[in-house]
């Protein structure tokens, strides 16, 4: 038994949860409608501020205050965190855009490396959790692209099991072999490539895996996997957005009260899945934050964004001002 092999990490892929669940609550919609409540943007969130006076990075570029104060209407940004109580930690992180009126609901993934503007030593995303919780992480990701995060959802690991067998379990293609093995974890994938219905123990698997035993994996490592929870994700969307899943609804119900986290009201809940009911999973869009995965940075390995790449995407998709960004709202540091 080799106790030194690399762990593969359930929280990369766990974030799907939380977005699966305002899926979830697009069925209590016919059965709650009057109860159906557009959340309030925060105060304060109608206006970029100025950056915290906490120490910068050395050589990184002040963010300037921002003078955009128009927002759009019934445009929502939710962060949403995969936690674990055993690690500690938030290590996926997805960024979620509402535009009601423009009828779109944006999601981009946030490489847990990727590198922040931060005093810390080690300055990767994941490692913002451990400096404030999940509100640091939320200020850092607003740094960051330079926009306001409305909301918070976050979501323990052990309901993505039970929320895929709630509903019975979910068709996906499997886009690789995976064969892998840690007796360490008591932790064995082992799935040929091709579609398959798979339920919430298999789904965790697929979603965990990161190579074979013999150090294949997917072309682009990290990325690779995230496209793959992407296209899981979306494969939960479409399932539970079926009307045969109605009859669930006390059961999932009861999955996002005992393990979902939110500063959401239940009425703010139901309209988000109103909403998306609307707009349908074919509408729903998936993005990662353009960058470089074999980045470094004073000697450590990072994810190290593409400014102009990330600007572009957020002014496109997650952008809930009326006037488009610049760098200088933003605080990406590069090397």
């Amino acid at each position: 038994m080799n106790r030194h092999k690399r762990h593969t990490s359930p929280l990369q892929a766990i974030a799907v949860v939380a977005l699966s669940t305002l899926f979830v609550l697009t069925a209590l919609v016919g059965l709650y409608k009057c109860f159906s409540e557009e959340p309030t943007v925060p105060a304060g969130a109608d206006l970029q501020e100025e950056t915290p006076d906490a120490p910068q990075e050395p050589g990184g570029d002040a963010r300037a205050a921002s003078t955009l104060t128009a927002r759009k209407e019934h445009f929502h940004t939710i962060l949403l965190g995969g936690l674990d109580d055993e690690n500690g930690g938030s290590d996926t992180n997805l960024l979620l855009a509402l535009d009601s009126d423009g009828g779109a609901m944006n999601i981009v993934s946030l490489p847990r490396d990727t590198l922040l503007n931060v005093s810390w030593s080690v300055k990767k995303l994941n490692n913002a959790y451990h400096h404030g919780g999940f509100t640091q992480t939320m200020e850092e990701v607003s740094k960051l692209l330079g926009i306001p995060i409305d909301h918070y959802v976050t979501v323990d690991l052990r309901a993505f099991v039970e929320l895929v067998n709630a509903i019975d379990g979910v068709d996906f293609d499997i886009p690789v072999n995976m064969d892998y093995d840690d007796d360490y974890q008591d932790l064995h994938i082992h799935f040929d490539a091709g579609p398959r219905h798979l339920n919430g123990q298999e789904a965790l698997e697929v979603v965990r895996w990161r190579q074979n035993n013999d150090g294949t994996g997917y072309a682009t490592a990290d990325i690779g996997r995230i496209d793959t929870q992407q296209a899981f994700l979306k494969a939960v969307a479409k399932q539970t957005l079926q009307l045969s899943n109605m009859d669930k609804v006390g059961d999932m119900a009861a999955i996002f009260e005992k393990w979902v986290e939110t500063d959401l009201k239940l009425s703010n809940l139901i309209w988000i899945g109103e909403q998306a009911l609307k707009i349908g999973p074919d509408n729903i869009s998936f993005h990662t934050l353009p960058g470089d995965g074999a980045g470094y940075y004073k000697g450590g390995s990072y994810y190290i964004l593409d400014p102009e790449g990330t600007l572009e995407l957020v002014n496109t998709y997650f952008n809930p001002y009326r006037e488009d960004l610049t760098l200088e709202d933003m605080y990406i540091l590069t090397p």
